[in-house]
């Protein structure tokens, strides 16, 4: 498996930034403000495609963060969006890593089963 870049910092057309989020799509720290400073996410779209992203809910509305059961949820919906679209690549970040702050050995296994398009965390990768 290609990994995803550790400093995503520009996008070729056809790859989307998939990042953390929360549901109700407040982007103002960590990858979810990278997402929507410089990749078109919008407030407000706290899950699925937004911009040249994706967002992946790992905390409610209210930020208090998800159970791994209801991220797994969020991840498998993403995997069927990837398989729907081998056109595109998607460049996963620390997805509930950072301030969600669970661990690359939590979040990293529900990726299991990724199509090809979909590029993970090189620190992911022992996990998957």
């Amino acid at each position: 498996m290609i990994p995803a870049p550790d400093n995503i910092t520009h996008l070729e057309k056809n790859e989307i930034f998939v990042f953390g989020s929360n549901t109700a799509g407040r982007h103002g720290k960590g990858a979810a403000l990278i997402a929507q400073r410089k990749f078109g996410a919008l407030n407000g779209a706290g899950m699925g495609r937004t911009g040249q992203c994706y967002a992946i809910a790992t905390k409610d509305r209210n930020l208090s963060v998800l159970r791994t059961w209801e991220i797994s949820v969020q991840v498998d919906r993403f995997i069927r969006y990837a398989v729907a679209h081998p056109e595109l690549t998607f460049l996963v970040t620390r997805v509930g890593c950072g301030l969600a702050h669970y661990n690359a050995k939590d979040i990293a296994p529900m990726f299991k089963g990724s199509p090809e398009n979909v590029r993970l965390p090189s620190d992911w990768l022992s996990f998957v």
